[in-house]
């Protein structure tokens, strides 16, 4: 019998500066039920992502914000439980944006049917879902990466970063350099996803870091975390070098303007190429994207990692480990 309580984690207040607990309300409602054409999906697992950050603020920004005493809203996959649609029958795995709660109702138009033949369901909210796309569309069409490219990536054991990566490695690059938080994230870079090198950058300055990394330059900066690691790399760019700008994680939480960078004056005679993007314009790479890299998932020449928080309950806490850097690879929470 099916349960008949639902949970819901909803937006408490905006938060100011760093997230806390007190930012989130866990409210437990009744399930709901389809209308004529949806379908009730009970969600399996959520998707936690650093983008949420942005959208708990009320500034203007590219998505949305939040609104408080609703939902939050993200990635999610479930099985279709109740169904009043012949485009979703029940027992079909689906992939939605309805977010942080136990179940959703959907239409067959906010929700993409998965094989979890192809890859095991979790891959469709990470490495073959929106963060392995915004890997490939920021490495492949923004940073117009060449073989023999150096490639430098930040946040490089993210969800994100870890797959940049490997598929520049894969795509014939001379050398891959990643920074990531710890020592054992490090050691991941270089033994478990064959990163050419890696370091800590919390350990030294990351100008100087990176110079030893890359003694010849770099021709490809992917960006998760602006700051300090954006002026390390424009200081290590070689002329014509191309910037992928995909987040900055390390001012999310700021309440003052970033001291870095200040050597913004080397775009103009390196002729650098700094571009922001979001994933959102390039849904039209999904079909070359999948056909591309889901057969390096499936035969382990591209290997992601998960760290898999147990219980919705949990997913506020969650979503703080994960803007603390407690993940490597994607952050997901099991139902």
């Amino acid at each position: 019998m099916m349960s008949t309580t639902a949970t819901e984690i909803r937006l408490a207040s905006r938060p100011h500066g760093a997230p806390t607990l007190d930012n989130f309300d866990v409210v437990d409602v009744e399930v709901p039920r389809p209308g004529e054409g949806e379908a009730l999906v009970r969600n399996l697992e959520i998707s936690v992502d650093p983008y949420m950050r942005g959208r708990m603020s009320s500034a203007k920004s590219y998505a949305p914000p939040y609104e408080v005493g609703k939902v939050m809203l993200g990635g999610a996959v479930g099985e279709v439980v109740e169904s009043n649609t012949d485009a979703l029958r029940p027992g079909d795995l689906v992939l939605h944006g309805f977010g942080w709660r136990s179940h959703a109702v959907v239409t067959p138009k906010q929700a993409a049917k998965i094989d979890a033949g192809a890859a095991p369901r979790e891959a469709y909210l990470g490495v073959l879902g929106m963060t392995g796309l915004t890997a490939y569309a920021g490495l492949t069409e923004i940073a117009r990466f060449q073989p023999g490219d150096t490639v430098f990536v930040s946040g490089a054991a993210g969800a994100v970063g870890s797959v940049v990566g490997q598929l520049a490695k894969l795509k014939g690059a001379k050398r891959v350099i990643g920074s990531a938080g710890s020592a054992e994230k490090v050691r991941h870079l270089v033994e478990d996803l064959g990163f050419d090198a890696a370091f800590n950058y919390k350990d030294a300055p990351v100008a100087k870091q990176l110079e030893e990394a890359a003694p010849e330059g770099i021709d490809v900066y992917f960006d998760n975390v602006g700051g300090e690691h954006l002026e390390a790399a424009i200081n290590s760019a070689n002329v014509h070098a191309r910037i992928a700008v995909c987040g900055m994680i390390s001012i999310y939480n700021a309440t003052e303007p970033p001291a870095a960078p200040r050597n913004l004056g080397q775009i103009i005679g390196k002729r650098l190429d700094i571009r922001g993007f979001l994933v959102g314009d390039h849904y039209d790479l999904q079909a070359k994207f999948f056909e591309e890299v889901a057969p390096l998932v499936r035969s382990g020449e591209i290997k992601y990692e998960e760290t898999i928080v147990e219980g919705l309950r949990n997913a506020p806490q969650a979503f703080l480990d994960l803007l603390a850097g407690a993940n490597t690879g994607k952050m997901l929470v099991r139902v």
